[in-house]
C-alpha cells in the first residue's frame, strides 16, 4: 500500500527522473548523461525495494510491465470516440470542399473572413484515451468501437513519452479529471531496429506492430516494443482553460505530452491545401508513418455549432493520400539484371493502383527476403510503394485454411530459389560468404551491365578514354554501335558524327582517346576488366608477382592466394572470371584490336622506395597526381591519402592545404615535385 507520508527523496527522485525522462523521450533535448539518469533510478530502485509500502503505480520504476493479464477488461468511454469523416478526394478538392460544407453549415457568404483550422498529421497507428485523476494516470483504454474499449493500462505505462503524472506549470492547476486523446504508434527506425533484433517474427509493419504491442497481455513484452504517442484531443475534462483546439494542443504540450511539431493553424482553403501538399511532399521524409491529413475548425464554440452529423463531426474531416498498400496477386517471380551484375528477385503483379500510379513489379530485394516473406506464385500479397521508392512486397495473406504449420504446403507454388546462372548471358551466378546478394559474374558480355562495363574500363584509373563519359556511352550502347569492349576500338568517324550533339570535332577527339587508350599498363589494364574484388590495388599487386597477364589467367587459387592482400574471396572472383570462355574471348579480341603494354617489366622493376609512405598535396607543375601516385607505387612506396606521425614524405605542389600544414607540425619531410623525381631517379 502506498503510504501517505513519503519521504522528501522519493518524491524528488519521481520529479527528476520524471523530468529526465520528458526531456529525453518528448522534447529530445537530454539535459543529464544517461548514467546520471540510471544512477538516480537505481537509487529510486533500492528505496522502493527497501520500502515497498512507499511503491507507487505511477513511478519511474513501474514502467518496466506488471503481471501477464488474462484477458483485457471493457471500458465504457465517458465521452465516445467518434470517428472523423474521411475525405475520399486526395486532390487539392478535397480541403476544398470541407471548406465549403463548413462555410455553408456556418452560414458564411463570401464577403465574410475565412475560417481558421488547425491541420494536423493523421497518424497511421492506434488510437487511445488515457485517463488522468489528480494529475495521475489511472487508466487507458483502445478506441474499440468508440463506445467501449479495452483497458490496456499495464502496456500504456511502458511507454515512456506518456507522463504517468502531470503537474501544472508555476502553479497551474490540472483539472481533476482529463482525458487525454492520441495516437499509439511506432517510428520507422524503431521498426527497423526491432526485425533485426527478432529477425524470426513476422512484422510486418509499423502499424500492425504497434497495434499488436499494445494489445500483449503480458506488458512485460510490451515493454520491449519502442512504442511511442502523440497528443491530439481530450475527452472527458473537468473544466477546460482554452477557448480554441490549437491552444488546448500547446496547453497539453506545456503539460508534458508529445505534440507533433508539424501541427499547425491554417486560414481558409488555401492554406489547408498548401498544408496537405507541403506534409505529402515530405511524408516520406517523417520518422513514422501518416496516410493523411486531419482539418479541424480552430474555435471550440464553432465546433460546438457544427455539431454532428451521423456521429461524425462537422467540424473536421480526414484528407487522406493515395494509399501506400494495396492487395494484388503474384503472377510471376523474374530476376533481373542490375548494370554492376546484381541479381533482383521481382515479382510481377496483377496491376494494382498503389501511392498514386499503377503497380505491376515489386521487389523481393534477394533470396533471403525473398524466402522469409514466403513469396510465391499465386500468393495474394500487400504490395507498398511510398513516394519514389522502388515498391516492395511487404507479406503474404494466406487464407485462413492455409495458416499455420505446414501453410499448405501442397496447395501452393514451390518456394523461391534464385538460378544458379544469369537470365541475361547465362553466366555463373555467385553468392559469396557473407553476401545476401548473387552477382553475374559475366561483367565484361552481358549486354545488362553493358554500360556499366564501358565506363568503368574507360575511367581515368583504368584504361582511360577521355571524352567518353555517361551520355555518350549511353547514346552507343542504345543505339546498338557498342555491344561489347572492342566494338569501342571498331568505332569509325561516320557514326561518331550521326549521335545527337556530336560535333566533328568532338568525334575525331573520341577517336584519337581511344588510339591513345590503347597504349596501357598492366594493372590498369586488369582493373578495367571488372573483375570483381578487384580495385586498383590488387591490380598493382596482381600485375608485379606474376608479370603477365596469360600467368593471371592461368593462376590457380593456390598461386593466388600467394599474391599479398590476396586472400580466397578475391582469388576465387578472378578464377571465376577467367574460367568463362566468353570472358577470355573479350580480352584476346581487344588484344587483336591493339590494346597493349610492356609485360614481366614490373616483376624486375627495382623498388627502391619499398616501405616508404607517401602523402600528395597541390597541383605539380609537369605531373598530374595519378603520374605521381604511379612512379611511386611502382617503384615500391605506399601511397595515402591522409597525414599521420607514419608518414615517410608529404610531396607538396602549388596551391597546397591543410596536409600541408600538418605535415610542418608533425614534422613530416617535404618535398616538392623536382625532388621526388629526383628520389625516383626520373630525369624531366
Amino acid at each position: 500500500m502506498y503510504s501517505i507520508t513519503p519521504p522528501p527523496r522519493l518524491t524528488e527522485l519521481h520529479q527528476l527522473l520524471n523530468r529526465y525522462a520528458h526531456e529525453y523521450y518528448v522534447l529530445d533535448a537530454p539535459t543529464v548523461p544517461d548514467a546520471e539518469y540510471d544512477q538516480l533510478f537505481r537509487e529510486l530502485q533500492a528505496l522502493e525495494k527497501e520500502h515497498p509500502e512507499w511503491i507507487n503505480p505511477n513511478s519511474p520504476t513501474q514502467r518496466v510491465g506488471g503481471k501477464a493479464l488474462e484477458a483485457f477488461e471493457s471500458v465504457r468511454h465517458a465521452v465516445p470516440m467518434l470517428s472523423i469523416r474521411t475525405e475520399t478526394d486526395t486532390e487539392a478538392s478535397g480541403a476544398q470542399n470541407f471548406d465549403t460544407r463548413v462555410r455553408k453549415e456556418l452560414g458564411l457568404t463570401e464577403s465574410d473572413a475565412p475560417v481558421e483550422y488547425v491541420a494536423e498529421l493523421k497518424f497511421d497507428g492506434l488510437a487511445v484515451n488515457l485517463r488522468y485523476e489528480n494529475g495521475f494516470l489511472t487508466q487507458a483504454a483502445t478506441r474499440g468501437d468508440g463506445e467501449t474499449g479495452e483497458d490496456v493500462t499495464q502496456n500504456v505505462r511502458t511507454i515512456r513519452e506518456i507522463p504517468l503524472q502531470i503537474q501544472g506549470v508555476h502553479g497551474e492547476s490540472i483539472p481533476a479529471v482529463l482525458e487525454v486523446r492520441g495516437e499509439v504508434y511506432m517510428r520507422r527506425d524503431a521498426f527497423e531496429a526491432l526485425k533485426k533484433r527478432q529477425p524470426e517474427k513476422p512484422f510486418v509493419n509499423p502499424r500492425n506492430t504497434a497495434a499488436g504491442a499494445l494489445r500483449q497481455l503480458d506488458s512485460q513484452i510490451t515493454a520491449q516494443r519502442p512504442l511511442s504517442f502523440f497528443a491530439y484531443g481530450v475527452g472527458e475534462c473537468s473544466h477546460t482553460p482554452w477557448t480554441t483546439h490549437y491552444e488546448l494542443l500547446q496547453t497539453l504540450k506545456k503539460w508534458g505530452f508529445p505534440v507533433a511539431a508539424n501541427t499547425s493553424r491554417a486560414l481558409g482553403a488555401m492554406e489547408l491545401v498548401a498544408f496537405h501538399e507541403k506534409i505529402g511532399a515530405m511524408r516520406n521524409e517523417l520518422p513514422f508513418d501518416i496516410d493523411g491529413v486531419v482539418y479541424k475548425v480552430n474555435r471550440l464554440d464553432l465546433q460546438k455549432q457544427l455539431g454532428f452529423v451521423t456521429r461524425e463531426p462537422r467540424w473536421a474531416v480526414a484528407h487522406k493520400y493515395p494509399a501506400e498498400e494495396q492487395l494484388t496477386t503474384v503472377l510471376a517471380i523474374e530476376v533481373q539484371v542490375g548494370r554492376t551484375g546484381k541479381l533482383t528477385p521481382v515479382a510481377k503483379l496483377a496491376p494494382v493502383f498503389v501511392g498514386g500510379v499503377t503497380v505491376t513489379n515489386a521487389t523481393l530485394h534477394n533470396e533471403d527476403e525473398a524466402r522469409r516473406k514466403d513469396v510465391r506464385v499465386g500468393d495474394t500479397v500487400i504490395v507498398r510503394r511510398a513516394g519514389d521508392v522502388i515498391p516492395e512486397v511487404v507479406s503474404v495473406v494466406l487464407p485462413p485454411l492455409l495458416v499455420g504449420e505446414g501453410r499448405g504446403e501442397g496447395l501452393r507454388a514451390a518456394l523461391f530459389t534464385m538460378p544458379k546462372t544469369c537470365p541475361v548471358c547465362d553466366s555463373v551466378a555467385v553468392r559469396e560468404e557473407g553476401e545476401a546478394d548473387y552477382r553475374c559474374t559475366g561483367g565484361l558480355f552481358c549486354s545488362a551491365q553493358r554500360k556499366q562495363s564501358i565506363l568503368h574500363f574507360a575511367q581515368r584509373r583504368a584504361v582511360e578514354v577521355e571524352g567518353l563519359g555517361d551520355k555518350l556511352v549511353e547514346q552507343l550502347v542504345d543505339a546498338g554501335i557498342v555491344n561489347t569492349l572492342p566494338d569501342l576500338y571498331k568505332l569509325g568517324f561516320v557514326a561518331l558524327v550521326s549521335l545527337e550533339r556530336m560535333a566533328e570535332k568532338s568525334a575525331q577527339n573520341v577517336l584519337d582517346a581511344l588510339q591513345k587508350s590503347k597504349q596501357t599498363t598492366l594493372p590498369r589494364f586488369l582493373f578495367g576488366l571488372g573483375i570483381r574484388h578487384v580495385g586498383e590495388s590488387t591490380a598493382k599487386a596482381l600485375a608485379r608477382h606474376f608479370g603477365t597477364l596469360d600467368t593471371i589467367m592461368d593462376a590457380s587459387l593456390e598461386q593466388l592466394t600467394a599474391v599479398p592482400d590476396v586472400g580466397m574471396i578475391v582469388a576465387q572472383s578472378i578464377r571465376t572470371f577467367f574460367d568463362q570462355a566468353h570472358n577470355r574471348e573479350v580480352v584476346e579480341q581487344l588484344r587483336a584490336c591493339g590494346v597493349t603494354w610492356e609485360e614481366g617489366e614490373i616483376v624486375h622493376t627495382p623498388k627502391p622506395l619499398a616501405g616508404k609512405t607517401f602523402v600528395l598535396t597541390g597541383t605539380f607543375p609537369t605531373l598530374s597526381r595519378d603520374q605521381a601516385k604511379d612512379l611511386l607505387e611502382a617503384a615500391g612506396a605506399k601511397v595515402s591519402g591522409s597525414v599521420s606521425k607514419k608518414t615517410h614524405y608529404v610531396v607538396a605542389g602549388a596551391e597546397a592545404g591543410s596536409k600541408l600544414e600538418k605535415a610542418q607540425t608533425l614534422g613530416v619531410a617535404v618535398l616538392d615535385e623536382s625532388q621526388m623525381l629526383e628520389m625516383l631517379g626520373v630525369s624531366k
